[in-house]
C-alpha cells in the first residue's frame, strides 16, 4: 500500500517504544532519523520527526529512568561506588527547598557534586605533574556545567582524574572543585595546573590559601584557548601560528611565555 506519511492514530507511542527499545539500549544517543527509519522498516509507516523525538525520549526514560529519577538515585549510586571501590572520593552539596518562603522539611536538591574514581586517583600517581582543568556546559532539562581534570601518563595517554557537576563556572563552584581536587587527588606539590583564562578560576586559586599558589603549584594558561582567542581577535593566521609555537616551545619557562602572550593583547 506504500508508505503512510501522516501520523497513524492507532500506532501509539508504547508500540513504537517497544520496537526501538533494543536500539536505545545499545546506543542512547541514537539519532532521531534512525528511529524514523526503524519504524518505517517495521511498520511500513513514516512517523513525523516530532513524534519520533518524543518516542525516543520515552524509550530512554523507560530503559534508564527519567531525569528526576536519575538525580534522585545519584547519591545512592555514589554511595555504592565508594563501598564497592574503596578509595573513591565523593563530596555532595545540597540546598534546602522553600515553598512560599517556608523550608520544606526533609527535601533537599542537588547543588554541586565532586567525585573521583579510585582507579583514576591511583593512576595520577604515575602521571606527569601538569593537570588541566576544563568545563563543558550541560544542556537538556537540567542546566549546569561538567568540570573535568585530566593528566597525561608516560605514553602520552590522557587520564581523567576528577569530575564535578556544578551550576556554572563561577568562582564559588571552582573553589569547591579545586579544594576537593587538592584534598583528595592532587595531593603532591611541584605540580602545574593548566586552564583557560576564565576569571573565575583565577579567583578560585586566589582564595585557596596558597594550596594552588607558587611554590606548591604553577598556574599556566592553555595554549589552545589562547590561540583561539588570539585568532578571533586579530584574524591573523600567520601570527596565530607563531603564538602557538611559542606557547608549546620546550622551554623550562614555557608557562611564562603563555602568561606573557595571554596578556599581550589585553
Amino acid at each position: 500500500m506504500g508508505t503512510i506519511s501522516q501520523d497513524h492514530a492507532k500506532l501509539d507511542s508504547d508500540t513504537i517504544v517497544d520496537a526501538i527499545r533494543p536500539l536505545v539500549e545499545e546506543d542512547p544517543s541514537i539519532k532521531v532519523k534512525y528511529v524514523i527509519v526503524e519504524v518505517q522498516g517495521r511498520f511500513n509507516y513514516t512517523v513525523s520527526y516530532h513524534k519520533a523525538w518524543l518516542v525516543k525520549q520515552k524509550a530512554v526514560a523507560k530503559v534508564f529512568g527519567d531525569w528526576k529519577v536519575s538525580y534522585q538515585t545519584l547519591p545512592i549510586w555514589m554511595k555504592a561506588m565508594t563501598v564497592k571501590m574503596s578509595g573513591s572520593r565523593v563530596q555532595i552539596k545540597t540546598l534546602p527547598v522553600y515553598r512560599e518562603s517556608e523550608n520544606v522539611q526533609g527535601v533537599r536538591v542537588l547543588h554541586r557534586i565532586f567525585w573521583g574514581f579510585y582507579t583514576c586517583i591511583a593512576a595520577f600517581r604515575h602521571c606527569k605533574p601538569p593537570v588541566q582543568v576544563d568545563g563543558m556546559h550541560l544542556y537538556r532539562k537540567y542546566k549546569g556545567a561538567l568540570l573535568v581534570v585530566v593528566a597525561q601518563d608516560g605514553n602520552q595517554n590522557i587520564v581523567p582524574i576528577a569530575f564535578a557537576i556544578v551550576k556554572g563556572e563561577t568562582a564559588d563552584a571552582l573553589d569547591f572543585f579545586l579544594t576537593n581536587l587538592r584534598r583528595y587527588v592532587v595531593t603532591i606539590d611541584s605540580v602545574s595546573i593548566i586552564s583557560d583564562r576564565h576569571t573565575s578560576i583565577d579567583a578560585a586559586i586566589a582564595r585557596s590559601n596558597g594550596a594552588w599558589s607558587p611554590q606548591r603549584t604553577w598556574h599556566m594558561y592553555c595554549t589552545r584557548h589562547i590561540g583561539s582567542n588570539f585568532l578571533w581577535k586579530f584574524k591573523a593566521p600567520y601570527l596565530h601560528k607563531l603564538m602557538v609555537n611559542t606557547g608549546i616551545s620546550t622551554c623550562c619557562y614555557g608557562y611564562i611565555h603563555s602568561k606573557f602572550v595571554a596578556s599581550a593583547y589585553d
